[in-house]
């Protein structure tokens, strides 16, 4: 159980029904499709979808109460004692939801964001603070307007940790996530170009970022990429703590050593740490954890065991076996400009390999700075790169720059996928390593799928 319909008419106090402290709801759910138990289902409107249109399979499927939106006639079908909380907007009635049952449960309130790295910082914060405290936190990337706050209604009651992920495209977004979810904590992990498209420039991301201060409780701990001169105007506030390469952070990460599937280093005046992911980016993600782990007095042992265990969500750097033993990098989950180069800077530094082979598809959301953007990805691309396709509409034009730079590197661009696969067949050995970056909406996850080795 999380509460009661009782409960639930401290909310929304306009209701009809059966209202009773017995009953119980055990989940909330918006997609009237799942079977769900003893659930509170709320009918979102979209574009092109009225939730409202399907509460009779809402009730079928487990549903034992609704949110209605009131200027729409209630279902003939939906019986008197059936409990109704009526609202005059189920979206915000969704968001009053989670942030009453966040005040209702109190946890520790952990809030990520940032434009690159935000979900692979919520999974080692979730490892690390999990070997200490009854935790919950963003599954996949549920964190959106709606995503989190079902995330939040999906707690336990025991949860004393909530750890939330915070993504955006525009103004205001991070400030009303913030606001319903409170947190304690906030981790903005860097400022990359995500979204430019819509916010004209870094600067701008920036500032959409550190909205996460308008929910920020009194005296919460803010933890920044300290290397970041964005970030610069809060770097000496009481409250903030940096972490990064620069000697002026008060974390200072040294001693970055990667060998075959994780990275070591060291922070300064402390101890060593693994971290079971490729990249000096991840020894970044990783310090954000490490620090967070500290405000939470979590030991240093039970800090490392909860770097080693991390269950990392998919399709970000993941190692994977592909025919004839090629070793591929499943890193189609999203791209921006700056993971896009942090990738390719790793498998610059993998040995072991004769061929390195980059398959790089568009980065979207760079709008009118997308083709000064792609090409910038370029400055990283030498040897020992050895090969670079790409797909897309923009991804040419790195390969146009690493031509004029890089003439000894094998440059090819694809309209097509199967075009793609062909050319890959003579590097489907086990002296080759693949990279594959873009978008998500590239679906390079396809591509892969027919390289990559299903069992053993």
């Amino acid at each position: 159980m999380i509460f009661t319909t009782k409960w639930l008419t401290t909310v929304f106090p306009e209701y009809q029904g059966n209202i009773q402290s017995s009953l119980t709801i055990n989940e909330v759910t918006t997609d009237s499709r799942v079977k769900t138990n003893h659930a509170l289902f709320i009918p979102l409107i979209g574009e092109n979808f009225d939730g409202h249109d399907h509460v009779r399979q809402a009730i079928d499927h487990g549903s034992e109460a609704i949110v209605w939106r009131k200027d729409k006639p209630l279902p003939a079908f939906i019986t008197n004692d059936f409990p109704v909380f009526y609202v005059n907007d189920t979206l915000a009635a969704l968001q009053e939801l989670a942030l009453q049952y966040r005040n209702e449960i109190n946890p520790i309130v952990v809030g990520i964001t940032g434009s690159n790295g935000k979900t692979t910082t919520k999974d080692l914060v979730a490892s690390i603070v999990q070997t200490t405290y009854q935790t919950h936190f963003t599954d996949g990337n549920f964190n959106n307007h709606i995503g989190l706050p079902l995330t939040i209604l999906g707690m336990p009651r025991t949860t004393e940790v909530l750890i939330l992920e915070m993504g955006m495209s525009d103004r205001k977004e991070i400030e009303r996530l913030a606001e319903i979810a409170k947190p304690d904590y906030a981790i903005i992990t860097n400022i990359g170009e995500s979204h430019i498209e819509f916010l004209g420039s870094r600067q701008a991301i920036a500032e959409a970022k550190l909205e996460i201060l308008q929910g920020l409780k009194k005296n919460g701990i803010l933890i920044i990429d300290g290397d970041e001169e964005l970030l610069e105007p809060i770097r000496h506030d009481k409250h903030v703590i940096t972490c990064g390469f620069n000697m002026h952070n008060d974390v200072i990460i040294e001693q970055v050593e990667m060998d075959s599937s994780q990275t070591n280093f060291k922070l300064t005046n402390d101890a060593n740490y693994t971290v079971p992911l490729l990249g000096r980016h991840h020894a970044q993600n990783a310090t954000y954890a490490i620090s967070l782990g500290k405000q939470l007095s979590i030991t240093d042992q039970m800090i490392k065991k909860g770097l080693l265990t991390l269950k990392s969500t998919g399709m970000r750097f993941e190692l994977l076996c592909g025919d004839n033993g090629v070793t591929i990098v499943n890193d189609a989950y999203n791209a921006s400009p700056t993971s896009m180069k942090a990738a390719i800077e790793v498998i610059k530094q993998m040995i072991g390999y004769d061929d390195k082979v980059l398959i790089l598809g568009d980065i979207f959301e760079l709008g009118d700075q997308s083709e000064v953007l792609h090409r910038s990805v370029a400055k990283v691309i030498e040897q020992p790169i050895t090969a670079v396709f790409t797909y897309g509409k923009h991804a040419k034009y790195i390969i146009e720059e690493v031509r004029k730079y890089q003439p000894q590197i094998l440059c090819e661009h694809f309209n097509s996928g199967k075009e793609l696969l062909k050319e890959l067949q003579p590097y489907l050995n086990d002296r080759t390593i693949l990279l594959f970056k873009a978008s998500r909406g590239m679906k390079l996850e396809e591509i892969v799928a027919n390289v990559q080795v299903t069992s053993h």
